[in-house]
């Protein structure tokens, strides 16, 4: 029986818990992993009804909580906790602050885990390299270089794209949705060019993804999910498709352009992302090649995730 220590349960830590009891449960009892989930101890002690039933529903599943605040530990203290787990997936997106990646990698070798899944639930950075958009990805690319550089811990990197629905936040700029304005137009932005392709998957087609690679496949190195990969051009028109009869706006942001305005602010994360993906390397790859394809794990396409939500772009 081995044992797995999810770190976090967010957008995407609560997915991946949920796949991974669903699917230990079709194993047999000598095969089925212990289930921990690491959390802030405040977040553990929250006295929040919401937060309460969250954590009543996890135990529901099996799992239990290893109480510990990774951006007050050192890495010998993460170390610590980390050596009592032969699996370790990291969901705690970047909102740890920098160097939080590097030292939950460190820490993890330090231990000794057997295999790691470390937090680069995202777009090709090996492609994208370390000094894209100002070094907005340095982080993620010297993570890979120290767990490539050793052999004791195995790893698997799950490129994922984005999370299909930050394709359609506002902040983002793509899809305007005009917050309901009276008579104003959804509009529709290509960052780049409109032949440029981006690849989106759910956090759900994620969690059933990473849950089968831990418990059935244990490949190493980098692998791939794709819920879809659509150009721009693609997706203003399944938008066009979603609201009927309304034609949608669009509108071209080219690369200069959005080079200028991240010139103009250069610490702005948005503008340093809309930059990455409108030059339109390493953020997208087609279907054939992932694990979602390769081994027959339905997922949601752009058209299929628009129509299962009515508020989306209205």
């Amino acid at each position: 029986m081995s044992s797995i220590l999810i770190l976090g349960a967010g957008e995407l830590g609560l997915p991946i818990i949920h796949s991974l009891s669903r699917l230990s449960s079709t194993l047999p009892l000598p095969f089925r992993p212990t289930l921990t989930v690491l959390l802030r101890p405040s977040t553990i002690s929250s006295p929040s009804p919401s937060k309460s039933n969250e954590l009543t529903s996890l135990c529901a599943l099996g799992t239990t909580f290893l109480a510990a605040d990774i951006s007050t530990s050192t890495v010998t203290e993460l170390a610590s906790h980390f050596k009592n787990y032969d699996i370790i997936i990291s969901c705690t997106g970047f909102s740890g602050g920098a160097g939080t990646q590097l030292k939950l990698a460190q820490a993890v070798l330090e231990a000794g885990v057997k295999h790691y899944y470390p937090w680069q639930f995202g777009v090709d950075y090996d492609i994208i390299g370390p000094d894209a958009a100002g070094g907005l990805f340095r982080e993620q690319c010297e993570v890979r270089q120290l767990l490539r550089a050793q052999e004791a811990t195995k790893w698997t990197i799950v490129s994922t794209g984005m999370f299909t629905s930050f394709l359609f936040e506002a902040f983002f700029g793509v899809v305007d949705r005009a917050d309901g304005v009276a008579g104003k137009e959804i509009v529709v932005r290509a960052l780049g060019s409109w032949e440029n392709k981006v690849t989106v998957t759910t956090p759900e087609d994620i969690g059933r993804v990473v849950a089968e690679l831990v418990l059935r496949d244990e490949k190493t190195g980098v692998v791939f999910t794709a819920g879809d990969t659509v150009s721009y051009q693609q997706v203003a028109d399944l938008v066009e498709q979603k609201i009927g009869n309304k034609k949608v706006q669009r509108e071209l942001w080219d690369l200069e352009y959005l080079r200028s305005e991240l010139g103009q602010d250069p610490e702005n994360a948005i503008k340093k992302y809309r930059v990455v993906f409108a030059e339109g390397k390493g953020v997208s790859w087609e279907k054939e090649v992932t694990v979602n394809q390769l081994r027959s794990i339905q997922t949601v396409d752009v058209k299929s995730f628009l129509a299962s939500r009515h508020s989306i772009i209205s």
